[in-house]
């Protein structure tokens, strides 16, 4: 394999495995904090017990992330040379927003929550948590914004004495149509995985202590949990179809070639249906082959413009389109193949819609079953409830892998609107002093230590899982002769 390829593999390999950690952090955090309001403003122990309880599995994913984030910042100076010389003035500032405003308001209040039980006034320490939430979301919209800027560039324009895209209106780049779309569809997203945690864990735990004790105090508490867990999954579903419809909606208008990938349309339609199953050559070496089947009528229109008789444009057309506005060859005489691969975003499509259905189904099992001041009891829920823990994890990587995956073969994709200089392919962007061998080498590396990191994540995350929520005593803020309540002295 050639060093560009190499390099983009490690960037997915690392950004997949970063990402599982990132939407569990956003949303837990606010569920932590509501359990921990909930405390403050009823007095009930059973609120305290589970923001202990759920605080610790935050505190473990929140440290991993930290671990695994790092090192994304530091591929764009090793192997994305290129790219990060033609969008550094562009692409660095909602970075620099996201390290200086939203990881330090993060981590400062963290790190307050963490000590201040027993040594800040109760509303007080209750504030840390929710500016820890508060910072993580600051923190999503921040790279969403750099994110998005890479999928429909604005605010900027291409200096071709520099041959870079510099940034003229920070205020487009931070407030650009595809960040205001994307953020409440990954902010939704994360509020589903962190739903489907808090529930999935809670049923785990009902069952269990239903088994040891029909009478044990602890299934109220748990009962409350799942119930809490599943509510805002359902909230969380609805605004994961709202917001990814509208999505969708934006994504055709600025990239019809990813909506035409989504479906492995070839030939233009109208109307164009939504297969559920596709067999044939998905590679894309021969987009021919490819025969759909279990089709939706005039889905995929619907989809793609709000009207289900929409005409939506095929790859071969939008090929030729495409290498008629960007170029047909590069450089060296190669012909630019613009269609994305075929088989990464037609499934990848389908398993983010899919594996979520998943949560679906464990929120409607636990409103019914819990019904009526009822608790769960039977054994397949709680196999429910441990399947679908990981669904909503996975289905949120494959929709960054299909949203990722989609926009090649450019790292910045041009704006229809905007001026097709400001654009980079993916094939120009990486680090050409960088060996193929010194790529694979980090590559190999990276993926062994976070191998490393996963298990660790894996069995501290089970194991405390397994502890179940502490028995716990309203914590007492500290007044002794030598240290003021607010001491951090031990």
């Amino acid at each position: 394999m050639e060093a560009l390829e190499l390099a983009r593999w490690q960037f997915g390999i690392t950004t997949v495995y970063h990402f599982v950690l990132v939407p569990l952090t956003i949303g837990l955090s606010m569920l932590v904090a509501i359990m921990q309001t909930a405390w403050v403003r009823t007095g009930n122990e059973k609120w305290l017990r589970l923001t202990k309880f759920y605080g610790k599995l935050l505190l473990i994913n929140f440290a991993l992330g930290v671990a695994t984030g790092i090192v994304q910042e530091f591929q764009f100076g090793m192997n994305w040379s290129e790219y990060s010389r033609f969008v550094g003035d562009v692409f660095g500032a909602p970075l620099a927003m996201e390290a200086l405003l939203a990881f330090f308001l993060e981590s400062t209040f963290l790190g307050l929550w963490i000590f201040g039980w027993d040594r800040l006034p109760k509303k007080v320490h209750l504030a840390t948590v929710w500016a820890f939430s508060i910072g993580s979301l600051l923190s999503a919209y921040f790279i969403i914004a750099a994110n998005s800027w890479m999928q429909h560039p604005v605010g900027a324009e291409y200096n071709p004495e520099t041959g870079r895209a510099e940034m003229n209106d920070i205020g487009a780049v931070l407030t650009n149509n595809t960040t205001l779309v994307a953020f409440p569809h990954v902010i939704a997203t994360a509020f589903l995985v962190a739903g489907t945690f808090v529930a999935g864990i809670a049923v785990y735990w009902m069952v269990r202590r239903h088994r040891e004790d029909a009478a044990h105090q602890d299934l109220s508490m748990y009962r409350t949990a799942a119930r809490f867990g599943a509510v805002v999954m359902l909230l969380a579903g609805v605004a994961v179809i709202i917001t990814g419809d509208i999505q969708a909606k934006l994504m055709f208008k600025q990239q019809p070639i990813k909506m035409a990938a989504a479906e492995g349309l070839v030939d233009t339609e109208q109307p164009a249906p939504f297969s559920l199953l596709a067999i044939g050559n998905l590679a894309g070496d021969d987009p021919s082959s490819v025969k759909h089947i279990l089709e939706i009528p005039g889905l995929t229109s619907y989809l793609a413009t709000g009207d289900w008789n929409a005409e939506v444009t095929g790859l071969d057309d939008l090929q030729e389109q495409y290498a008629e506005r960007y170029g047909a060859t590069t450089p060296d005489g190669e012909e630019i193949e613009y269609r994305p691969n075929l088989a990464v975003t037609y499934w990848t499509f389908r398993l983010m819609i899919g594996l979520a259905a998943f949560s679906a189904a464990l929120a409607l099992a636990i409103l019914w079953f819990t019904r009526k001041k009822g608790v769960v009891t039977q054994g397949w829920m709680k196999t429910l409830a441990l399947v679908s823990l990981p669904m909503p994890f996975l289905a949120a990587s494959f929709g960054w892998i299909f949203t990722e995956m989609g926009r090649q073969p450019f790292v910045v994709a041009p704006n229809p609107t905007g001026s097709d200089q400001v654009m980079l392919m993916t094939l120009f962007g990486y680090s050409t002093s960088v060996s193929a061998g010194e790529v694979l080498t980090s590559m190999i590396t990276f993926t062994l230590v976070y191998a490393t990191l996963a298990v660790f994540w894996f069995r501290l995350m089970q194991r405390y899982a397994v502890e179940g929520a502490p028995v716990v005593e309203e914590p007492v803020v500290r007044k002794d002769d030598d240290q003021s309540p607010l001491s951090f002295a031990y």
